[in-house]
């Protein structure tokens, strides 16, 4: 069991959802996994799927069950505004011919991108990201370097790294509506500024702006919007990635001689979000009567596929509690899987092994941080940490 770093945490969370900012949600994962392969949740009233071999199959379910109900591809509460029509564009938040229109161009630049390049980028930017409290480094680390990567100047990275976390707040269901008005005025500005970089100079080759300009017909609006979503990506998942990579730090001093290392950093990040990722579920509703697990759905149901239990479940990862650098197959799904499967899991990996290099150099005692302690941002889906 972990230390409870958040004193008002109750030993066992309340439901799926409150697990995600528990100090230790993997014990009540593992009492779900011993249920029911679907099971109804009355509060939430929603399905829930915490096995492994269960979250495959709803995972891979394309058509009948999709990554936005039918009745809302946008949320309602930013419908109309400039975050919502970034929103509606995203790749990940559209199934069907909308979200073939631009995923394999973003799939192929992503999969040309040199991460031994991108590597020593993101280790210059993160080291030049100024002093400021931890949790906020956390998110401008990874996000300046995708910023760099998508062809803003240096001295442009600071007020992308603004806009990106004002943007994000429109997909989370907690935000205020100051909140969303600044993220439909973020998401405005970044658009904007793509607009610029899209029709000015022909980037730098090798960057990832060029090679997702190479692998598309002609720079849409809806392309521009998802150059937004891979900041936004980048941002929540990356920061939890890599503060949780810090904690796994604090917890066991036996890695730290690894963390000494380039291997070593790259294998206490990706072993990380498998044992403690970053993105803890996320929603599948169904558009069609569809059996999962022998049990059927009705057309309007929700189901919460906690992607980290997935990752802890014993059929999946032998030793599953256990963290272990050199894993002989590991396997994980807080990428996803089948076709809305994360391409940029390679990406994410090198950007937090990069930032956790820079933020050691940073944080040099991290036994007098552990003492500190922290708690976990409010979230429905994302584990990231605020440090104390």
């Amino acid at each position: 069991m972990y230390p409870n770093n958040s004193p008002t945490s109750p030993d066992v969370p309340l439901d799926p959802v409150a697990a995600v900012t528990h100090a230790d949600p993997y014990p009540f994962y593992a009492s779900l996994r011993a249920g029911l392969p679907l099971a109804w949740n009355e509060k939430l009233r929603l399905w829930v799927a915490s096995r492994a071999e269960v979250i495959e199959e709803v995972l891979q379910a394309h058509g009948a069950l999709r990554v936005r109900p039918a009745a809302e591809p946008v949320p309602n509460a930013i419908a109309g505004s400039p975050a919502g029509e970034v929103f509606g564009h995203l790749v990940r938040m559209n199934d069907g011919a909308a979200h073939e229109a631009h995923r394999p161009a973003l799939q192929r630049a992503l999969a040309g991108l040199d991460l031994n390049t991108v590597r020593e980028a993101a280790l210059q930017v993160a080291r030049q990201v100024q002093q400021q409290p931890l949790s906020d480094t956390l998110f401008s680390m990874p996000v300046r370097s995708v910023a760099r990567l998508l062809g803003f100047a240096d001295e442009a990275l600071p007020q992308v790294d603004l806009w990106t976390r004002d943007f994000v707040a429109c997909l989370s269901p907690l935000s205020t509506a100051s909140q969303l008005q600044g993220a439909s005025t973020a998401a405005g500005e970044l658009m904007t500024r793509f607009e610029g970089l899209v029709a000015g100079t022909p980037p730098r080759r090798g960057t990832l702006l060029a090679g997702v300009l190479a692998e598309s017909a002609a720079p849409s609006r809806s392309l521009l919007a998802n150059l937004v979503g891979l900041l936004s990506q980048t941002c929540d998942a990356t920061a939890g990635l890599l503060g949780n990579s810090l904690i796994a730090l604090m917890r066991d001093p036996s890695l730290r001689a690894s963390a000494r290392t380039r291997d070593g950093l790259q294998a206490i990040v990706e072993e990380t979000a498998r044992h403690d990722p970053s993105v803890h579920n996320t929603r599948r509703f169904v558009a069609e009567p569809v059996t999962i697990a022998g049990t059927p759905l009705a057309a309007g149901d929700t189901v919460l596929v906690l992607l980290a239990s997935a990752n802890r479940d014993p059929s999946f990862n032998p030793d599953p509690d256990s963290f272990i650098l050199v894993r002989a197959k590991r396997r994980m799904l807080g990428f996803g899987r089948g076709m809305h499967a994360c391409p940029g899991q390679a990406l994410a990996c090198t950007l937090a092994a990069a930032g956790l290099e820079a933020l050691l150099q940073r944080v040099p005692d991290i036994d007098a941080q552990r003492l500190r302690g922290w708690h976990y941002r409010p979230s429905v889906a994302a584990r990231v940490p605020v440090f104390h």
